[in-house]
């Protein structure tokens, strides 16, 4: 029996913090041999919301060591560039045929994103950007979209947009479904609902010890716990939710400490910042492994678009059959 198709992507911004391996790498890499996975970078999609950004490629390279570095098999799962898969865009302009822009303006992630980064004028390609990703899941016959509670409204815009191609030209295309991640995503370290390396609140997943144990000391944690002997609130305290993810044999022992006031903060933060350093620990020996033979890093992209361009081109000869383009 053939296993289903998952397509998953990020856009490039270099180095990856480990919000990123909790809301998404943590997932891909366990259904990697469950599924047949695609991994896009979603280089196209950097240009919706900035025109003046960094490097992309070398921002690619950053994140894709750090795909690498988290467990991602390039073997069993293709990593290409959207940008060299020129079908992307092709598709993309036929399914925005597809969609009413009053469909578009009622998608409350674009609104979210318009609200965070303060823009005052929607472009088109921000306001479209859901159509361009529902290209990319379809262009692969995506079944599957491991993707957090915020990207859902996205995989509805596919899913529908598949169904109003099927109706109307004939079925070629699945009805794709969300995949939610198993952790709810990290705050920041200062307490913000998002960790973001714009916000200067994350920790990279190439931070060494001494980089994570500093800025866990500046992390935010119950504001009513002042000193060492009192009771904490661990339901609040940003640092508790990050030992539940990466030092869960100490949980009960930790809240316990924590309300009773034994516990202080510092040693707290103290704790949790030795286990986030031995978690990263392999992530870093694979990561310094990957930065000193770029050529296998290229020749993983290489290989990664030539066999995603197989795949796109075949969907696109469907396309052209059923829309009777010769």
């Amino acid at each position: 029996m053939a296993k289903k198709r998952i397509l998953s992507g990020m856009r490039p911004t270099g180095k990856l913090h480990i919000g990123h391996y909790v809301g998404a790498l943590e997932n891909w890499v366990s259904l990697q041999n469950e599924y047949e996975n695609f991994h896009l970078i979603a280089d196209y999609h950097v240009l919706t919301t900035s025109l003046r950004n960094d490097d992309i490629y070398q921002n690619t390279i950053e994140m894709v060591i750090d795909w690498l570095a988290s467990g991602l098999d390039p073997v069993k799962s293709p990593i290409f560039r959207q940008s060299q898969i020129k079908e992307h865009t092709e598709l993309h302009l036929i399914f925005s045929m597809l969609v009413t822009a009053a469909r578009l303006e009622r998608n409350p992630t674009v609104k979210e994103q318009v609200r965070d980064l303060k823009i005052d004028n929607v472009t088109y390609g921000h306001l479209g950007y859901p159509v361009l990703q529902s290209a990319d899941i379809l262009l692969y016959k995506g079944e599957a979209v491991p993707v957090g509670e915020d990207q859902v409204p996205h995989v509805e815009i596919t899913r529908e947009i598949a169904r109003k191609f099927n109706n109307v030209y004939g079925d070629v295309f699945p009805e794709s479904k969300a995949l939610l991640t198993r952790f709810a995503r990290l705050s920041g370290l200062d307490g913000d609902a998002k960790m973001s390396k714009s916000l200067n609140n994350t920790i990279l997943l190439s931070d060494s010890p001494e980089e994570v144990q500093k800025k866990l000391k500046k992390a935010k944690t119950d504001t009513q716990k002042q000193r060492r002997n009192d009771p904490g609130r661990p339901e609040v305290c940003l640092v508790f939710t990050y030992q539940k993810k990466f030092n869960p044999e100490e949980v009960t022992e930790i809240e316990e400490g924590c309300k009773s006031g034994a516990l202080g903060c510092a040693d707290c933060k103290a704790k949790c910042s030795e286990k986030i350093s031995k978690f990263l620990n392999p992530i870093i020996e694979k990561r310094n492994y990957f930065e000193n033979n770029l050529d296998e890093v290229k020749d993983i992209l290489a290989d990664g678009e030539k066999r995603a361009k197989v795949v796109a081109v075949a969907t696109m000869e469907e396309v052209h059959k059923v829309m009777k383009f010769g």
